[in-house]
């Protein structure tokens, strides 16, 4: 192809400026010959300066400078010289040069010949261009007949200037060093996204960098790609100059390793195949990696995933075959064409950041708005008839089902279809689809409509082609299954292509196969119409189990991850299975399956899927996204008590998704059918602002929260349009956004029409003075406010002042609770301003909380303020950062609880004696804060005085620069509490402290934790000591002792009568602990750990134990004892009868010495108790172990071993050895040989245990070698693992068979049928057998299942039986229901999970029912456990009838059980009978109000009751404040499980913890509490002494929260752990180190 010779159009003196670098950089590598040619082109005296530059780059570019300003004919002549002699030009250099070189007016080329290689010409190098040239026209050409093909039924022109994608940026963290600005403004959150609109036209406008293209199903991104294809080929793009569409559905077809050559030129080749073409566009291509673009289209329908670019090698060499998903992983990061551009589609869930690839951008497809909606309707109907059209198009737009779900252009476009069809089926009763599923069927029957030109004959379309459809939805599904969208004609049956074709669910496409031929296939019309088809398979198909079916019902999560970005290949499968069991579906299915029967079969399988949904309903592990699909599946079955079930949540927590019409919709159908109070919190999801149209429909929002810098002021003025609509609303939150003045003003007018609103939060925004005033001047028409906060805003002194004056002028402000009034914080109020505001109070008598921290007011202000805490009656919070910090009150009792905070102030003693001088006057409850206050030692100790001078003091804890408190009680305390910690303390302040401790007679605890006593302070203490009234203990910890330290305070014990342990550690744990006589404490206990004792310090050691009277227990751990002193300790250890029990840990002692220490104990004849804790005793060696100490000492009449430690109970005469434990120990069959015979010399031996047993041949050989020698064995526990069933017979075999035998534990043992019917003959043979376990056994076929249970209840003396999960035939459940008769000495009955086969009575009820009623014998039970039996209600009330008799009932597990309020009245009336119940759990059930209302009522009449599980109902608001009644007289509760009870307002239940002195577990999870609950717990927790471990995961708990409750637990010694997991909070914060906060999930 040639080109004809025209003259250089533009301006030649720019393109050399513009090209001067590559100019340069071009001659610097051309060698002297070039350069002297173009030499000879400048005028002699500039080339006498030129050559005398000694450098070649300054001589280059002086060159091109000289051209730069020289003619355009100069110039001309230099750029022709440049191209004919220079060579390795680049590409588009070249492009450039030749069209200059090449027809620059009178330039002879041809004289070149004689001096230069003919292959420099522009002649030669022409044909490179005219290459590109033709493949460029080529490629814009196939690129036109795609876009053709795929816009074929499109019914409007795409305009890419005006369609619109959200632009996602995410936001950077907040740097924590205030000097360092971080590159964004700091108005978004913290890694939130934030995003504009742009054109899809935008996308391209600019190069080099790699785009996703986001957009659910039917969106749109197929046609916009092309349409980006259709707009480059027709030169709207002039910086792309290659642009190849690439289709992920294509690329599956190809299996084999390609180069990116080889992929290019095979779907778009080069003409007449012409190598020599293809060599110069990929020449280009490297070359000039700016001017291509490559589409990928459709990434969700790729079989694979990218790989991750750490995986990926490095790529030198472009023609290198590499697999599809590392060449196209390669391109999308950077490792070759670094400078290409990139656009990738996909569905949302699909999305990755391609691994952070540079230049990398996230943009999402917007779909119609409401005029959107309506324009594409009356395009779609413009052709039908003017009465059709504004039919169709009214009735689109008024129903709101099909309006929402027609915001996605691709449904808008089904909705169309579907109403066409509908408005020309026969009749006029027209029925509207109600869900997509439902429309989707309207869809189906249009296309099969369309089959024989529409003639339809008496039968239904679907029995019609019943054949047809059935063959279409197996093909539909085994294509999701297999990734496949791309069908070969082997795949499809002439009869099935003919018939897709001419009713539109199959297309033909033109398919390029791997080897460069062309061929069709197959696909549906759409991926929507496959997944909907294959659904229609799952729910007719017999040859898909119900357990088949239930692996397709996953929820499918909106959150992408860029550990496995790459989801399923289909995510809507599960979403049309749901739509198909609804009601209204039964009919089609019922046709589609066509035999008889068909209708019950039908409804079985829909109910299947609806209870699989009911499951997940229940479930508290479901995120937000999870729940919103669960919400959409709920609308398609159109089901009421489905969504009752999953709408009765008291509030939906949605994060970080785009929720469109189509959600809210759904969210509103189950909010709707719960007829309950709902609170919707949305932060950071990204949501159209017509999509806010839907809102009114949410009947029963109570609150609703937007939090995200996304919503703005135009989001707000959108918002206002429907607030006034929401009738319910109640809580308005509009935080952390990007609402300023403007938007406030039209949202605070907006609220005047809601007279309900009780608490509006605008915290952290960009509010002002303007915006501020106009929500206060809104409150006086507000009645019902309660609770106004307006933190974190830009709010003026002035603007202060004068809105607390408006505030004190408006009447209604009287009965106004201002919960937070932070807006006063960091200004410049001074003391002055705050006297104006204090002089206000009086008029603002309801307000209860100020904040004025980081105001500038100094100690006579804080003067101030102390006085209006003590005067003003409502006044409970006063916040005064850096001067004073906060008074935080709560109503305790009779008496208010007020807190001075004066954190960060420098506190002279003039000051102190003023503030007390106020705070004497304070008759409540009183905490002073002095956190971060500088005090030095002698200044703590004057305040530790106040201990003695003032008996309304209950603690003094000082911390030095940290955490410091100061506790009143209102009248004398009862107990003190002193803690001096991170001080210099030392042993001359040692004297003076002593003196004052001595005046305090009610000192419990002593805490002189991390100061500088060092081993004399130390001694110097306990010299001390005895003068000391400290009734609980004292802490040295951290005090930089040694040896010799710890030797002191081990001599404490003797020179301290009242001293009853000592707790010394030196290693990594330091610690340092006395203790004083307690309650129930004999004897005294020392405990030494890590103290790497020599031996003099042993023999030191030795000397004070002498001494000590009454040394009960001795316990030495990781103590690294040195060989000659470790056998003169054990020696002493004999020797000390006051020693009872000796606890030797990790002190690295070998199994010659444990023998030696065990044969020394046989010359000591008295009680003994010594265990023994070494990492080597497992296995083998524990087992030879204890086989020797048997041989080497006959008074050994216990012997346990757990793990790696053994317990040894000896007695000081031969009494009979009674005990052997053996217990996860990690010992096989194979290690017990040597046990044999020391065990059959036990003849007395009445209990024996082994657990977690490795069960070989020689393990059976041992048993039943031992267990015929045991005949006064009463107790047999065999916990086995991986034993055959020979083994498990002969095991059988060997079974005492004694008068003597009571407990029989089989557990978690496969019996097989063989074993089973040696046990079940067995057990005919112990008559007065009292306990068996049998749970979780298996291995036995239905009948002897049954021979089991028949010997089983011949065993007439049993006290306890367990059979949890143990599976019986309904025969096998009969003869157990009627053994039970006989059995009247019953206690203890678990059958938790039992499993019945082949029964449908059971399963319906009445064989639960038969089986609780054979309970009406027992007349003595204690334990009964009936977990997961879903009995319901009737079974419950069929078991209340005997629960009243059962008097003696100490524990009733009844979780799992389906029950209601309507029995679990009846229920609890029935335990107030049982007066010494301790356990009762009953989670998992659908208690509500009404039965917590009667617990409460019942539990003051359960004194007794210790644990209470009430996890996983539906208490709501209500419920829990009747629970917290109930916890006031819970005085022996030790475990309260109250996980997702429905309640996100637990904060009474957490204040009546202080009413429950034993608890010791608290479960609060999964409740979405906020930071109320953790400030309520704050306060709590050091009442609750003995707690120890708190869940609070998935609340709503703020770092905020978390950081006040770790601010109490220096006071809270008892707590173990408290796991916040999934709660907002920022766990790297320098407040939350504290090791008991567990925030990670493992």
């Amino acid at each position: 192809m040639r080109m004809e010779m025209v003259d250089w159009p533009g301006d030649i003196l720019s393109l050399v400026a513009q090209e001067a670098s590559a100019l340069v950089e071009l001659l610097c590598e051309q060698n002297s010959g070039v350069l002297d040619r173009i030499f000879a082109l400048v005028e002699p005296k500039t080339l006498d300066h030129i050559q005398s530059l000694t450098n070649t780059r300054e001589r280059v570019s002086a060159i091109v400078d000289y051209f730069k300003s020289s003619d355009r004919n100069s110039c001309t002549r230099f750029l022709t010289t440049v191209y004919q002699y220079s060579e390795n030009i680049p590409f588009l250099l070249e492009t450039t040069l030749v069209s200059i070189a090449g027809y620059s007016p009178g330039t002879n080329c041809n004289h070149t010949c004689d001096t230069v290689d003919s292959s420099h010409s522009p002649n030669v190098k022409r044909p490179r261009l005219d290459h590109l040239q033709s493949y460029t026209d080529a490629l814009k050409s196939m690129v036109l007949q795609k876009h053709e093909s795929v816009a074929q039924a499109v019914v409007k022109d795409i305009r890419l200037e005006d369609t619109w994608v959200y632009l996602r940026h995410r936001n950077p963290p907040r740097v924590k060093d205030k000097t360092i600005q971080p590159q964004v403004s700091l108005d978004n959150h913290e890694g939130e996204e934030s995003e504009h609109k742009v054109s899809v036209e935008s996308l391209l406008k600019t190069t080099s960098r790699v785009v996703t293209l986001l957009g659910q199903a039917g969106s749109g991104k197929t046609l916009l790609v092309h349409c980006l294809g259709r707009d480059w080929a027709k030169g709207s793009f002039p910086s792309v100059h290659l642009l190849f569409l690439l289709e992920f559905r294509q690329l599956n077809l190809i299996s084999r390793d390609l180069s990116l050559k080889e992929l290019l030129f095979l779907f778009y080749p080069a003409c007449d195949d012409d190598e020599e073409q293809r060599d110069s566009v990929f020449e280009f291509i490297l070359s000039n990696p700016e001017k291509v673009c490559f589409i990928f289209d459709g990434y969700d329908e790729f079989r694979a995933k990218l790989t991750h670019p750490e995986k990926l090698e490095s790529i030198s060499d472009p023609n290198k075959p590499l697999p599809m998903t590392n060449l196209i992983s390669g391109l999308c990061n950077r490792k070759f064409l670094s400078d290409c551009t990139v656009l990738v589609t996909c569905r949302p869930r699909d999305a990755t950041d391609m691994f952070g690839s540079p230049g990398f951008i996230t943009c999402e497809l917007q779909g119609f708005d409401r005029l959107g909606v309506k324009e594409y309707a009356e395009q779609y109907f413009h052709k039908k008839g003017d009465e059709l059209k504004k039919k169709a198009v009214n009735l689109l737009m008024n129903n709101r089902h099909l309006l929402s779900m027609s915001h996605v252009p691709g449904l808008c476009h089904i909705c169309c279809v579907c109403m066409e069809h509908l408005f020309s089926s026969d009749g006029t009763d027209l029925q509207l689809p109600t869900s997509l599923t439902q429309i989707y069927m309207q869809i189906l029957l249009a296309f099969l409509k369309r089959i024989n030109g529409g003639v339809v004959s008496g039968i239904s379309l679907l029995q019609r082609y019943r054949s047809k459809i059935v063959e279409m939805s197996q093909l539909a599904l085994k294509g999701l299954e297999e990734s496949t969208i791309v069908f070969m004609d082997t795949d499809v049956s002439p009869e099935l292509h003919d018939f897709g074709v001419k009713s539109g669910i199959l297309s033909r496409v033109k398919l390029t196969r791997e080897d460069g031929s062309s061929g069709y296939g197959f696909t549906f019309m759409h991926l929507t119409m496959q997944e909907f088809l294959a659904a229609l398979h799952l729910m007719t198909s017999q040859n898909i189990t119900e357990s088949q079916l239930k692996k397709k019902l996953n929820l499918k999560t909106r959150w992408t991850t860029k550990i496995d970005p790459k989801s399923v290949f289909t995510d809507s499968l599960h979403v049309y299975v749901c739509g198909l069991a609804a009601e209204a579906c039964k009919s089609s299915l019922v046709q589609l399956k066509g035999a008889e029967g068909t209708t019950a079969w039908v409804q079985k399988r829909q109910a299947t899927v609806r209870n699989v949904l009911l499951g997940f309903a229940g479930s508290t592990s479901q995120t937000g996204p999870k729940i919103v699909e669960l919400c959409r599946c709920a609308h398609e079955t159109q089901d009421a008590k489905l969504a009752r079930a999953i709408g009765s949540r008291p509030q939906f927590e949605l994060r970080n998704i785009r929720l469109n019409a189509v959600d809210l919709d759904s969210l509103a159908f189950v909010t709707a059918a719960a007829d309950q109070n709902v609170c919707l919190d949305i932060g950071g999801c990204s949501i159209d602002p017509d999509c806010l149209e839907i809102l009114p429909s949410f009947k029963k929002v109570d609150h609703l929260i937007f939090r995200s810098r996304k919503y703005d002021d135009k989001f707000a003025e959108a918002l206002c349009g429907i607030l006034c609509k929401l009738q319910a609303l109640q809580k308005l939150d509009f935080i952390s956004g990007g609402l300023t003045d403007v938007g406030v003003v039209k949202l605070a007018r907006a609220l005047k029409d809601c007279p309900h609103i009780t608490h509006l939060n605008v915290s952290d925004n960009s509010l002002k003075d303007e915006g501020i005033t106009e929500i206060a001047e809104t409150l006086c028409r507000l009645p019902n406010i309660v609770s106004v906060l307006m933190g974190k805003n830009s709010i003026s002194t002035d603007g202060i002042l004068t809105l607390i004056e408006r505030m004190s002028a408006c009447n209604s402000v009287q009965k106004v609770h201002v919960e937070y009034v932070d807006f006063l914080s960091n200004n410049s109020l001074g003391n002055k301003g705050l006297k104006k505001i204090l002089d206000l109070l009086p008029k603002l008598g309801m307000i209860q909380e100020i904040n004025v921290s980081e105001n500038g007011v100094d100690m006579d202000g804080v003067v101030m303020l102390a006085a209006a805490l003590c005067n003003q009656k409502n006044l409970r919070k006063v916040d005064a950062r850096h001067n004073s910090r906060q008074l935080t009150p709560n109503v305790t009792g009779i008496h208010l609880h007020k807190k001075l905070s004066l954190t960060h102030s420098d506190i002279k003693p003039f000051y102190m004696t003023k503030l007390c001088k106020q705070l004497v006057k304070c008759e409540n409850l009183l905490d002073i804060d002095l956190s971060h206050v500088d005090l030095s030692t002698n200044e703590a100790l004057l305040l530790i005085r106040s201990l003695a001078d003032c008996q309304r003091v209950t603690a003094v804890e000082l911390r030095h620069q940290a955490e410091a408190f100061i506790k009143f009680v209102p009248e004398k305390a009862e107990a003190a509490i002193c803690k001096l910690t991170e001080y210099e303390l030392r042993k001359s302040n040692v004297e003076k402290l002593s003196r004052i401790l001595e005046n305090c007679p009610r000192l419990s605890e002593l805490d002189l934790s991390h100061n500088l006593l060092r081993d004399e302070g130390v001694k110097c203490f306990v010299d001390y000591l005895p003068k000391l009234k400290i009734s609980s203990s004292v802490s040295l910890t951290g005090n930089q002792i040694t040896q010799v330290g710890a030797l002191h305070l081990v001599n404490s014990m003797n020179t301290c009568e009242k001293v009853v342990a000592v707790e010394v550690s030196l290693g990594v744990e330091d610690q340092s602990l006395i203790k004083f006589v307690q309650e129930h404490v004999n004897g005294k206990t020392l405990r030494l750990r890590e103290c790497s004792f020599e031996v003099i310090h042993l023999k030191k050691l030795v000397e004070i134990m002498n001494r000590c009277p009454r040394l009960l227990t001795l316990e030495l751990s990781s103590n690294s004892l040195h060989s000659q002193g470790l056998l003169s300790l054990l020696d002493s250890l004999v020797e000390l009868s006051t020693i009872q029990t000796v606890k030797l840990r990790k002190n690295g002692l070998s199994s010659e010495q444990i023998e030696y220490f065990v044969k020394q104990l046989s010359s000591c004849h008295q009680h003994r108790d010594i265990r023994i804790d070494e990492p080597w005793l497992t296995g083998n060696a524990v087992a030879s172990l204890i086989a020797k100490c048997l041989n080497l000492q006959q008074h050994i009449k216990e012997i346990s071993v757990n793990h790696a430690s053994i317990n040894i109970i000896t007695e000081g005469n031969s009494s009979p050895r009674s005990t052997f434990v053996f217990d996860d120990c990690d010992i096989e069959g194979q290690h017990l040989t040597p046990l044999t015979l020391p065990i059959q010399k036990c003849h007395a031996l009445q209990d024996l245990k082994f657990s977690q047993l490795k069960m070989d041949r020689k393990g059976a050989d041992f048993f039943s070698a031992v267990i015929p020698f045991l005949r006064n064995l009463r107790n047999l526990t065999l916990d086995l693992k991986g034993a055959a069933e020979d083994d498990v017979a002969t095991l059988m075999e060997a079974l005492p068979k004694t008068t003597s035998f009571e407990s029989l534990s089989l557990s978690q043992l496969v019996l097989g049928d063989h074993g089973t019917a040696v046990l079940g003959r067995a057990l005919q043979s112990m008559p007065n057998l009292k306990s068996i376990n049998l749970s979780q056994c298996s291995g036995w076929t239905a009948a002897r299942g049954r021979d089991l249970v028949r010997g089983l209840v011949q065993c007439v003396s049993l006290s306890e039986i367990r059979l949890d999960s143990v599976i019986l035939d309904e025969e096998g459940i009969t003869i157990l229901a009627q053994g039970f008769s006989c059995l009247t000495s019953l206690r203890r009955l678990s059958l938790n999970k039992i499993r019945v086969v082949t029964s449908e009575t059971f399963v319906n009820g009445t064989g639960i029912l038969y089986l609780l009623a054979s309970f009406k014998g027992f007349r003595q039970m204690e334990e009964i456990e009936l977990e997961s039996w879903r009995m319901g209600d009737s079974g419950t009330c069929e078991l209340v009838k005997y629960i009243p008799s059962w008097t003696e009932l100490v524990k009733l597990s009844l979780s799992d059980n389906n029950v209601t309020d309507q029995a679990g009245e009846k229920l609890l009336a029935a335990l107030s009978h049982c007066k010494v119940l301790q356990k009762l759990q009953l989670s998992k059930n659908q208690l509500g109000q009404a039965s917590a209302a009667k617990l409460a009522q019942v539990v003051p009449l359960l004194p007794q009751l210790s644990e209470l599980n009430l996890s996983e109902n539906q208490f709501g608001q209500q419920g829990s404040m009747s629970l917290c009644e109930g916890l006031m007289s819970t005085k022996a509760l030790k475990i309260l499980h109250l996980t997702s009870i429905g309640s996100s307002d637990l904060v009474g239940v957490a204040s009546s913890l202080k009413h429950c002195p034993s608890i010791e577990d608290v479960s609060l999870s999964w409740n979405l509490c906020d930071d109320s609950l953790a400030r309520t717990l704050a306060e709590i927790l050091p009442l609750c002494t003995k707690l120890k471990r708190l869940d609070l995961e998935a609340n709503n708990i703020t770092t905020a929260g978390a950081t006040v409750i770790a601010k109490c637990l220096p006071s809270c010694p008892s707590i173990e752990v408290i796991r916040l997991w999934r709660n907002p909070i920022a766990k790297e914060d320098e407040n939350l180190k504290d090791q008991r906060l567990n925030f990670a999930s493992v």
